[in-house]
């Protein structure tokens, strides 16, 4: 079958790789309707993430039909539309079991990577390296699901391929941010991101009671976006002192909820963006912590930070004073899709949820190295583009 294969930094390329086989009783194999870029898989394709292989399949974010099934797989048949959650879980161990599924202790076969970088390793996730599981990812003519019976879910009729689509992994990401952040009515919540994962942050808030959402970004498109279908108020960041701005909204107090949704190659208009710019380059740091540094500072006393980006290792100049002195929250979690998906499939079809917007562009699995490109470097408007293998 064909797939998009990471052969080295900023190098992709579709080839012929080997069909998946099931594996365990519990395996699926899903022909893929349509997968997404994302921009966490940016850092992969940066060489940013640790542990990448050349011909690893990248790709987490993906809705199929099932072709095959294991023995022990009860909830799903051949022929069935489902929506498979990025992070791969168990559904038996205590993290599983207390609905941190990003955690699951049974799914990355590599665990002494992620114990090494992180003090315990995380679960798996598809194409998001060999520290996460090495899993095939997901930009290919079709996936090996494991542990279905947890990680995929049916797509009720009358919800079209694209909308579910991002319910595997934006759509979750997003209202965890703002749900695991202690979004309550009444709230104000700042969120940095204009992309997928900001927007369903922003309109998460709006869900679970916020009475103002402020989302910070500087793409205009984006911010045109996030205006139109998340409601949110928006600040273009190269054109204004975001702090300050966030003060005179709040006034003077600042957000309650501050939601970091840009993650470890974030910008700034500042010095100091150039500064974390050459640190990471040099490998003196992993990541760029802008947005939390902001975040973090624009936060009122005693208010609660949500870093929702992704970030893989060390950051320089983190402003842990600030965290102390301010008695802030501070909290940050990779998705626990299997918590949400089920409620967000049904505000979907409820049409309390918008997604398909967010699908600005659509390409062929042969040119998905095209897609990328023209994500990576937000060309053309674009916010996601959609692979559909077959088109």
């Amino acid at each position: 079958m064909k797939a998009l294969c990471w052969e080295g930094v900023n190098k992709l390329s579709v080839e012929q790789v080997p069909d998946p086989q099931l594996r365990n009783d519990q395996d699926m194999i899903v022909r893929l309707l349509a997968g997404t870029t994302c921009g966490s898989d940016l850092h992969l394709i940066s060489g940013y993430v640790p542990a990448m292989q050349a011909g690893d399949v990248i790709g987490h974010e993906f809705i199929g039909e099932v072709v095959e099934t294991g023995a022990d797989v009860r909830r799903h048949r051949v022929g069935d539309r489902v929506v498979v959650c990025s992070f791969v879980g168990c559904g038996r161990c205590w993290y599983c079991a207390h609905d941190l599924w990003s955690l699951c202790d049974n799914t990355n076969t590599n665990p002494g990577i992620g114990q090494a970088l992180f003090g315990y390793e995380s679960a798996g996730i598809f194409g998001y390296s060999h520290a996460m599981g090495g899993l095939r990812g997901s930009h290919a003519e079709y996936v090996r699901v494991p542990f279905a019976d947890y990680g995929a879910f049916a797509v009720p009729e009358g919800i079209d391929d694209t909308s579910a689509l991002f319910v595997s992994d934006s759509v979750p990401t997003g209202w965890m941010g703002a749900d695991l952040g202690g979004v309550t009515p009444g709230d104000t919540v700042a969120v940095w991101g204009c992309g997928a994962v900001g927007q369903m942050a922003a309109r998460a808030a709006f869900l679970l009671g916020a009475e103002r959402v402020i989302s910070i970004d500087r793409i205009p498109e984006r911010l045109a976006m996030t205006q139109r279908f998340a409601g949110s108020e928006t600040l273009d960041y190269t054109s204004t002192d975001v702090a300050a701005e966030l003060r005179e909204r709040t006034g003077g107090r600042g957000p309650d909820v501050c939601i970091e949704a840009v993650g470890m190659e974030a910008h700034s208009d500042g010095p100091m963006h150039l500064y974390d710019q050459a640190k990471q380059r040099l490998r003196l740091q992993t990541d760029r912590p802008t947005a939390v540094r902001q975040a973090i500072h624009a936060c009122r006393k005693a208010g609660t930070v949500f870093v929702l980006g992704v970030f893989t290792g060390a950051v320089d100049k983190f402003p842990l004073g600030a965290v102390v002195n301010k008695g802030l929250t501070l909290r940050g979690a990779q998705m626990h899709g299997q918590r949400y998906i089920p409620m967000l499939l049904e505000r979907l079809a409820a049409g309390e949820l918008r997604t398909s917007h967010l699908a600005t562009h659509s390409f062929p699995l042969e040119r998905a190295p095209e897609a990328y490109d023209m994500f990576k470097h937000k060309t053309d408007g674009c916010v996601r583009a959609v692979i559909r293998p077959g088109t």
